[in-house]
Formats: structure tokens, sequence, C-alpha cells
């Protein structure tokens, strides 16, 4: 018995120990904010900082919030995973929106219900493997429709198609992921596979999703402005094309950042820490669909081209 309740106590105890950091996250975040906030004539790129986002995307967000009317505060992100890391996690915290998360894994999804944000701010979670055969029913199911503030996709493949598959909802500011290793020209995404996982396409885990200058391209087609990206080169930003006052647009290649991190993996699951050069010649053989010519087309092709043309 003495055993277990010590048990207890150092759980207890860690659980306070982490909630005491989350509030000093949270209170050094505001800080950053009233910071950018003082500097009016700050520039999206100089907005970044992280409270719960994987880079700079809560201050980014943050930075949009501040220029952008959004009446409706509600986000949708899904690939969240356990949902400790996340684009809006900070946006439900800090600024009380409500929103829904959804992730493939039961697991993730269970963490996310035991986890103080559940009971604390106004999320719903769901379990589903994303498609673009069921993103809108996804979100008409959960209540999710018309105006929202937000849109965050970050599902390491299909998320061009599933961006370009959802009708039910407008969102004001759309986040997207892209993959670096795609280049800042070639408009290009993986071919459509409903059943898509990273892991499972290739090995290297670096063959996925797809380049910014694809996503640019459905952004405009879809009324969204491209307004920036993020230093570590593997998300975009966009705002609906009826608010972008104030905002400057700009191009895939001026958002493009070559991403520094080193993911590819070799055959045995370990990883490799190859640079980009490596990375993507050791993918060059990969085929990926090319939206300019509709067909499939080799990345190695597809980017030698690309550079030829610039």
């Amino acid at each position: 018995m003495p055993v277990l309740s010590s048990f207890r106590k150092l759980i207890w105890s860690m659980r306070d120990g982490f909630q005491r950091l989350q509030r000093i996250q949270e209170a050094l975040g505001r800080i950053e904010k009233r910071q950018i906030a003082a500097n009016q004539g700050a520039a999206f790129e100089d907005a970044e900082f992280r409270v719960f986002s994987q880079w700079g995307e809560d201050g980014l967000i943050q930075y949009l919030l501040d220029r952008v009317p959004l009446p409706n505060k509600i986000f949708v992100e899904f690939g969240v995973e356990n949902y400790v890391e996340s684009n809006t996690r900070y946006l439900a915290i800090n600024n009380y929106w409500s929103g829904l998360v959804m992730d493939g894994s039961s697991a993730n999804v269970d963490f996310i219900r035991r986890d103080t944000v559940s009971w604390a701010c106004d999320i719903t979670s769901v379990c589903a493997f994303i498609a673009r055969e069921n993103i809108n029913e996804l979100l008409e199911s959960n209540g999710i429709r018309g105006d929202i503030g937000l849109l965050s996709v970050d599902i390491d493949g299909n998320d061009y198609w599933v961006w370009e598959a959802i009708q039910c909802i407008s969102p004001r500011i759309v986040i997207c992921e892209y993959n670096s290793l795609f280049g800042p020209v070639a408009r290009v995404t993986i071919p459509y596979d409903a059943g898509f996982t990273r892991d499972k396409a290739h090995y290297s885990r670096v063959y996925y999703g797809a380049s910014i200058a694809a996503l640019e391209s459905l952004g405009r087609s879809k009324g969204y402005t491209l307004v920036g990206g993020n230093s570590a080169g593997n998300n975009v930003f966009f705002v609906r094309d009826d608010l972008t006052t104030g905002l400057k647009p700009v191009h895939a290649a001026e958002a493009y950042r070559q991403a520094r991190f080193r993911e590819f993996h070799d055959e045995c699951g370990k990883l490799t820490y190859d640079g980009f050069d490596k990375q993507l010649a050791k993918i060059g053989n990969l085929t990926v669909f090319d939206l300019d010519r509709q067909s499939l087309m080799v990345i190695r092709d597809i980017l030698r081209s690309a550079s030829a043309n610039v």
C-alpha cells in the first residue's frame, strides 16, 4: 500500500508539473503576441513563435488574428496525432476558440480525450482516417459547415486532394503542409490513394504531400491568397480573397523555404540524418502527379524540367 500511495503521489506531482509548465508556455506566448502587436509594421515572417505548434505557427496565426475579421471562432485541424503539438491548441487555450480535431489513430484520440484540454476547452475529437471521399461528411456530421475561422491540413499524404475536395466549409484562414523536397516551382502532388500513409508508401517517409506551387494554385482556384510560409519550410498560410486587405500577397517561390529537418529513414527504419540533397536524390526515381501535364512523372525529371524553366 505505501508503494502504491507513493506512486500515485509521483503521478500527481508530474501532472502538476506539466500543467505549471504549460501555463508558463502560455504566458510567454502572450508576451510574444504583445510584442508583435506593438510593432504595427511587422512583416508576416517576423511573427513566428511557438507555444504548442511544431515550429513558428502559433505566432503566425496570432498575427493573422489581428488582421483578419474572424466572427466565427471555430477551427478544424486534422492529422493532429495526440494534439500535444499542434497548430490550434493555443487557439483553444489562449483565444477560447471551439474546434474539431481528427486523427486516424484511436490511441491518439483516446489520449486527447484524457487530456485536460478536452474538458477545459470546447474541443471535439474524432478518430477517422481522412480521405477526399469522406471529409465533407466528417465535417458536417460534427456540426462544422459554412463560414469558419481556420482550417489546418496536415495528414502527411493526400493534403492536396483532401483540401481540393472540401466544399461544406469556407475557412477564412487555411494552413496546409507542403513537401519542400518537391521544390518551389513544380506543381506536383503524390498520386491520390485513399489509403495512403507515408510510412507504407516508401520506407524513407519523406515521399508525401504536395509542392508549395501546387497548393498555391489550388488555393487560388478556391478563392484564397497565399500570404506566407513558416521558416521551417513545411507550412503555408492562405487567407480568403475577400479578407486580404492590409496583407501582402506572396508567390509560392517567395514563401518557399528549403526544409532543414532530416527525417529520411533507411530500409531498416532508422534515421539516416541525410541532408536535403541526399534525401531528394534517394526518392528521385519515385513518381508524382504533375498538375500541369495531368500525368504521372518521375520526381527527378519534374525537378530538372522546373529548374530549366525558371
